[in-house]
């Protein structure tokens, strides 16, 4: 099962598949090797695919650095990474899983291979650990495959392993979800929720439960305060804090419009990434390029919906990590396998079957709020300008919100009954990754990536 201790992973921007799942990777192959540790004398970091098209936009190469010296995405202080990074570059050297120093430099030891192959992923890590004499001591090629999670690539198609925890209500995909939920009288949270302690002390989850909501309102909170120009060249300006002026004077002046509770949802979402775009603290949901969308479309339910609660806000959370894990196991959450239908897209889909559930919606209407929130993202491209996570990444967060939001009050309004199922969506959004040319799939070499200049 796909927990919400997996899908929901607090880390750092801009990116999960370019930074926070390189930045792992490194850790994992730095602290797992073993004899050679004290061999190595130099570790070389090649990248491939969309890594290596996009990854100086993204801080991929940074990320690397930090995984290597020791750094998590979930602990290393934001604040402090940019500095760390740069006195290990200047210094020509890093502690290796944080404490043995090796010789590194960065230009020379992190490559941006646009020629290589990926054959097995898009997003392809090759590490190696070479000895005084120039001899290699240890080698793994790990895959950054979307949201956080990083695989070895030699088990990235590997079935799952056998013997591990029981989950009392197990689902494999949408309709699967529905039946056993009608058949034990169960929502689609209660669900998860016993799945979660079957995995996890109660304690435990309540912990992440509140960690996750925490660092989500309060990532909101920073960016709707911050000001100034994002880092990347692209000279774009923070907005989130002005837009919130313009709304408050609006308010003061009471000529606030109708539509006004929607401005406030999208500058919730364009605040928490402009915080990803300055590498700030966030939470993948299920992506870091699309971390903006649950975050705005939970806080529209706490502080716009009368009535709303604690448990409704978990409510929220358990049914959007069942809606996410599906698209993870039959799908794909990467930009770089699917572009950014399988980011944003899917964030949609997590927040307006969150939505629904918090809103008292049945099962049905659940699986409803998804597909809908799914079907209008398909075929979305992922073209970063300049391969960083801002232009048109951090206003389609808004958008993604609004088209939950919409989507939750018309499966609201219905129903559950409807003709195109949540399965056959997951489906055609695979389908349509599949399809869908490289170019338009996190590498910036199409779209709006290469028109921008001309516009």
């Amino acid at each position: 099962m796909i927990s919400i201790f997996d899908l929901f992973k607090i880390g750092i921007g801009p990116s999960s598949s370019h930074t926070v799942g390189p930045m792992r990777a490194a850790f994992e192959f730095a602290t797992r090797l073993g004899p050679a540790l004290d061999l190595a004398s130099r570790v070389e970091v090649t990248l491939f695919g969309s890594l290596a098209w996009t990854g100086r936009g993204h801080a991929t190469d940074k990320a690397v650095i930090l995984g290597l010296a020791g750094q998590m995405p979930e602990t290393v202080d934001p604040d402090l990474a940019d500095a760390i990074v740069a006195e290990l570059s200047a210094g020509h050297s890093l502690p290796l899983c944080g404490h043995r120093r090796i010789v590194f430099d960065r230009e020379q030891d992190i490559v941006f291979d646009t020629i290589g192959a990926a054959p097995r992923h898009p997003n392809t890590l090759l590490f190696r650990a070479f000895d005084p004499l120039g001899d290699v001591v240890a080698e793994e090629r790990w895959c950054s495959v979307g949201g956080g999670f990083v695989v070895r690539e030699a088990e990235i198609d590997a079935p799952p392993a056998e013997g591990g925890p029981v989950v009392p209500y197990p689902f494999a995909d949408g309709d699967e979800l529905l039946e056993v939920g009608d058949r034990h009288g169960l929502s689609i949270a209660a669900m998860m929720r016993a799945n979660e302690l079957a995995l996890h002390p109660e304690a435990a989850l309540r912990l992440h439960v509140d960690r996750v909501i925490t660092t989500m309102m309060s990532c909101i909170d920073r960016g709707l305060r911050t000001e100034g120009e994002l880092p990347g060249g692209l000279r774009v300006r923070r907005r989130a804090a002005g837009l919130l002026a313009s709304v408050e004077r609006e308010a003061g002046a009471n000529t606030l419009m109708p539509h006004a509770p929607m401005d406030r949802v999208g500058l919730f979402a364009i605040a928490v990434n402009e915080e990803n775009a300055a590498g700030g603290r966030v939470v993948t949901a299920p992506t870091n390029g699309a971390a903006g969308v649950v975050p705005a479309v939970l806080r529209y339910y706490r502080d716009m919906v009368p009535g709303s609660t604690e448990e409704g806000m978990e409510v929220f959370l358990l049914t959007a990590t069942a809606i996410g894990g599906l698209f993870k196991r039959n799908a794909s959450i990467s930009g770089a396998e699917v572009g950014c239908q399988g980011e944003v897209g899917v964030a949609c889909s997590m927040a307006a079957a969150g939505l629904t559930a918090a809103l008292g919606g049945t099962n049905a209407q659940i699986e409803n709020a998804a597909e809908i929130g799914m079907e209008h993202h398909l075929g979305m491209t992922c073209d970063p300008v300049g391969g960083l996570v801002q232009i048109p990444c951090i206003e389609r967060n808004a958008f993604g919100a609004a088209k939950a939001i919409l989507a939750a009050s018309l499966a609201l309004h219905g129903d559950g009954t409807h003709r195109v199922t949540l399965d056959q969506v997951i489906a055609t959004m695979r389908q349509t990754g599949a399809d869908m040319q490289s170019k338009y799939k996190e590498t910036s070499l199409g779209g709006l990536a290469v028109n921008f200049t001309e516009c």
